[in-house]
């Protein structure tokens, strides 16, 4: 009996808000940070920022390589005026700590891991 495939790493897509995440821990934390931003615990709430770590190349026979693109969860600042960029979690795979890092290398940020 064919089903909804699974994703990759056991998540299921989650709709809040009339917003659709990747998981339920995403969802939740978008659900916090709004609360957060009603509060005025922090400004500039922001979801799905892309970041290029990478730029697309050509090779010498003539292919092109894609870009190699990093997706934040969320980005916003807090009281203190400190711009915070935020990624809901579950597992650390090898492909996000490699990304992690390129984002730190090329655009000096650190992420938040919640």
């Amino acid at each position: 009996m064919p089903g909804k495939a699974r994703s990759k790493y056991g998540n299921k897509k989650t709709v809040t808000g009339g917003l659709t995440f990747d998981s339920g821990r995403e969802s939740c934390r978008w659900s916090q940070l709004v609360l957060m931003e009603k509060a005025g615990e922090i400004s500039g709430l922001e979801r799905q920022i892309t970041f290029e770590l990478i730029p697309k190349q050509r090779l010498k026979n003539g292919k092109c390589e894609r870009s190699l693109k990093y997706i934040l969860d969320f980005r916003y600042t807090d009281k203190n005026g400190v711009v915070i960029h935020d990624d809901s979690k579950g597992k650390r795979t090898a492909d996000y700590v490699i990304k992690r890092k390129l984002m730190l290398y090329v655009h000096g940020i650190e992420i938040l891991e919640t």
